[in-house]
């Protein structure tokens, strides 16, 4: 059964400006590595990161605060390349508690077009 679908669109340019500090402060060491190592798309990567991040958020129905870290929502890839989203701390037990201790499973999409970045989150339980 779905319990949540969120969904966020951000543009690209945003993250030209953030500053090293700022850029680790809220993505994970390996998501820097995998936008750096695209040289030219890294802010298209770090854009695609921060829409995945906001869509879970929607998904679960809070947001960032006291409770979730922005290092808790990361972004990963699998060996064929698919995004797949790494939750710890506060999101991995409010996630667990908006599906009422259920087994879930949550599905990322993420596209980019011109000066934007979207992401698309699905949470169901199973």
């Amino acid at each position: 059964m779905i319990i949540g679908i969120g969904i966020d669109l951000v543009e690209c340019d945003r993250f030209l400006d953030w500053s090293a500090f700022k850029k680790q402060r809220i993505f994970t060491k390996k998501e820097l590595e995998y936008a750096d190592n695209d040289g030219a798309n890294a802010e298209r990567h770090l854009a695609n990161y921060w829409a995945a991040r906001e869509a879970f958020l929607k998904a679960l129905g809070t947001g960032f605060g006291d409770d979730i870290a922005f290092s808790d929502v990361s972004v990963s890839h699998s060996d064929a390349g698919c995004p797949e989203l790494i939750l710890a701390g506060g999101a991995r037990a409010a996630l667990k508690e908006r599906a009422g201790g259920a087994d879930t499973r949550v599905h990322v999409s993420l596209t980019d077009q011109g000066d934007y970045s979207a992401a698309i989150v699905v949470i169901e339980t199973i």
